[in-house]
């Protein structure tokens, strides 16, 4: 195949397969599209064998790593941690949308940062969906919220998201230079995300709870209790990631762990069935990142990379970082952000662990702006759905459109800064 063919065959590839994850035609995984698509770029030569293996080799402890961390995650809820969590917000919160939203706002970022992204979207958002409820507030504020925090919030551990857990293996950092690094951009951007939310919801969040709801806050003598083995068992895992770093183990084992702990005592207690095991690693979509791995891969080869090295600002000063961080939000608008880091960081891996984290910090506060910048974005907009909630693209992209520059302009100041007080 000459040059001009695999560039267009992967670009239109590339394409079926980005609209596949945003449709779900017939509710069909992902998987479906991508991995006959990763098929036809290796077979008919747009990639060489030997780059699409070195690209499945790369990607291989990667999605070991998810794996883990989404069984940590789903048994967690099993042991009854978002249970808990949502009776706690219901307390706190008082019937009061403020003090709610501020509830939501630390435990998305809590939660997304420890048990990743997914765990927000897919446990969460049903609890804060509940919880509003009970206290009879208006859902959006808060609903947005665990949208735009499985983005923004997912910057401070490498397991937060798919794209940390690529960036840290592009960046060589230790798994605690890489926290160290990630926390004042964590906290920054959460912050703005906050003061931009109070702003845009100020009419939602000042109107008062309905008057069926008076009362329900009160405490409840069946209020589930926190589960403390859960919780001790993701203080263990997230210790064992920082003592494999320092030893120069995968952290993945760590993860491993935790996830063996967690399964094999809903198993032992007849809560969960090896099946339930094996779908709460998530297969499908395993495959899905691997199948579009490959097929960006192709896309790189065949002049996407040449094309962005063009345009990649060079240096790690602010006005670079700036650069890149801007580079990599249009382009997770544009492809989603997974693509978008997949061909972003090997033109940015030889630069430096800054210019690694900056593309993360574009990739993870970037899709704030449309429902196609992230994968969590899309599933959340289908959950929504579920509960019979209108979300309006409109509404989605105004807010979007204040919270991604006020979030991200000061995450990458705080990232320059941090870079040089610690150094990379």
């Amino acid at each position: 195949m000459n040059a001009a063919s695999a560039e267009t065959l992967s670009i239109v590839l590339l394409i079926a397969v980005l609209a596949c994850a945003v449709v779900r035609p017939f509710g069909l995984p992902e998987a479906v599209v991508a991995v006959p698509a990763a098929v036809l770029v290796v077979a008919t030569g747009a990639i060489s064998p030997e780059h699409a293996w070195e690209e499945a080799e790369r990607l291989g402890p990667v999605i070991g790593f998810l794996a883990a961390v989404l069984v940590l995650a789903h048994f967690c809820d099993v042991e009854g941690l978002f249970r808990a969590c949502g009776a706690w917000m219901a307390r706190w919160a008082a019937n009061r949308p403020g003090r709610l939203l501020t509830s939501v706002f630390v435990l998305a970022s809590a939660i997304t940062a420890v048990l990743s992204l997914d765990a927000t979207i897919v446990l969460l958002t049903p609890v804060v969906f509940a919880t509003a409820a009970r206290t009879g507030v208006r859902p959006k504020p808060h609903t947005y919220a665990c949208a735009h925090l499985s983005n923004t919030a997912s910057l401070l551990l490498p397991v937060s998201n798919l794209t940390n857990l690529l960036a840290f293996s592009a960046s060589g950092l230790s798994f605690t230079r890489f926290a160290a690094l990630m926390t004042l951009p964590w906290l920054v951007a959460i912050g703005a995300e906050y003061l931009v939310f109070r702003r845009f919801f100020a009419d939602d969040l000042a109107a008062p709870a309905s008057p069926e709801a008076a009362g329900k806050d009160a405490p409840d003598a069946d209020a589930p209790e926190f589960p403390l083995f859960a919780l001790v068992t993701v203080a263990c895992t997230l210790a064992g990631f920082v003592v494999a770093s320092a030893l120069g183990v995968d952290p993945a084992w760590a993860a491993l762990a935790g996830a063996l702990v967690l399964a094999g005592r809903a198993l032992v207690r007849r809560h969960a069935t090896p099946v339930v095991v094996w779908r709460a690693t998530a297969p499908g979509f395993l495959a899905f990142v691997l199948a579009l791995g490959i097929v960006v891969r192709a896309v790189v080869d065949n002049g996407l990379a040449d094309a962005l090295g063009r345009v990649l600002p060079d240096g790690t000063g602010l006005v670079a970082l700036l650069g890149i961080a801007a580079l990599a939000a249009v382009l997770a608008n544009l492809i989603n952000n997974l693509p978008a880091v997949l061909v972003l960081l090997p033109l940015t891996a030889t630069a430096g662990p800054g210019a690694v984290l900056a593309v993360l910090l574009g990739v993870n506060i970037g899709p704030n702006l449309t429902y196609a910048g992230s994968l969590a974005t899309l599933l959340w907009r289908r959950i929504v759905h579920r509960y019979e909630h209108e979300v309006g693209i409109g509404e989605f992209t105004r807010l979007g459109m204040v919270s991604v520059p006020a979030a991200l302009i000061p995450a990458v100041v705080a990232l320059w800064g941090s870079l040089a007080v610690l150094g990379s």
